[in-house]
């Protein structure tokens, strides 16, 4: 990873999201800003690859994961959340739309400090205003805490949160992500998440496994290895253990056919043992 930019993943993902505008017209999930975001990277391999007409899979499962978490935000506002919480949010925009600002939903926006320098500028080069309704928060996991981070930004623990936390969780340790979803479940009844995982490679049949290794290594190479992997029916008793009420478990394939009538079974991002999980405590 570059510091004091996005990772790779996650300049990928604001790259497929920004395509899926252009090639398919936004038809799963509709972003305005992602174009503009991204204006300054015409020449980024990264978004070069995003727009070819082969990942059309791709770019469908990347844009309907971020429908699935938006929609699940408009269902806790409809429970009565008022603050909503991107977790490693990189160049997401959905605190600059949030269309629940008259609502009063709040956003926090959680990235390392200098990836969030680097974005507070580039949304000033592209003209892109920040609402009142965002706060950046800025936080350095080697030097302070989750909590404490969103705490100084002037996160209320005492109320109920809803957290977006995509593209995330393979990239670190098992007890990372364990110690960040109890910090959520402790939060007040109504709060959730919406996070991915990637299945154990050995749980893949032989062939995606091959592609999985292959995607693997390509990581790795980029300085982003991933260090955690979880099986359907572990995640979700690890998830009772912590205090989550409710969960939905589904697969990016059939995440996408929800939303994209006549979606190809393509062996792709969607095939490898990928699934999102909306979790959420009783409110």
């Amino acid at each position: 990873m570059q510091t004091g930019r996005p990772s790779i993943t996650a300049r990928g993902a604001a790259a497929f999201r920004a395509a899926h505008q252009e090639l398919e017209g936004g038809r799963v999930f509709s972003d305005p800003l992602a174009l503009r975001i991204l204006a300054a990277d015409a020449d980024d391999p990264v978004l070069e690859a995003a727009f070819h007409p082969g990942r059309e899979d791709v770019r469908l499962s990347v844009a309907a994961r971020a429908r699935f978490a938006e929609d699940a935000v408009a269902a806790a506002v409809t429970r009565g959340v008022r603050q909503a919480v991107a977790l490693g949010a990189g160049l997401d925009t959905f605190g600059c739309r949030n269309p629940y600002e008259a609502e009063g939903l709040r956003v926090f926006e959680v990235d390392h400090p200098a990836t969030q320098e680097w974005k507070r500028d580039r949304l000033s080069a592209a003209e892109i205003p920040v609402p009142p309704s965002l706060t950046f928060a800025p936080v350095d996991f080697e030097r302070q805490s989750l909590a404490d981070g969103l705490t100084a930004a002037g996160f209320d623990p005492a109320r109920p949160a809803f957290f977006l936390w995509l593209g995330v969780v393979p990239y670190l340790t098992h007890t990372a992500v364990l110690d960040t979803l109890g910090f959520i479940a402790a939060l007040p009844d109504g709060s959730g998440v919406v996070f991915d995982y990637g299945e154990p490679p050995d749980a893949l049949p032989s062939e995606q496994r091959a592609v999985h290794e292959a995607r693997a290594a390509w990581a790795a190479e980029a300085g982003e290895p991933f260090l955690s992997f979880f099986t359907p029916e572990e995640l979700a008793d690890e998830l009772r253990r912590l205090g989550f009420s409710a969960t939905e478990d589904i697969r990016y394939r059939d995440l996408t056919a929800r939303y994209e009538s006549g979606h190809r079974d393509a062996m792709g991002h969607a095939d490898l043992g990928a699934h999102v999980i909306h979790a959420w405590t009783r409110g």
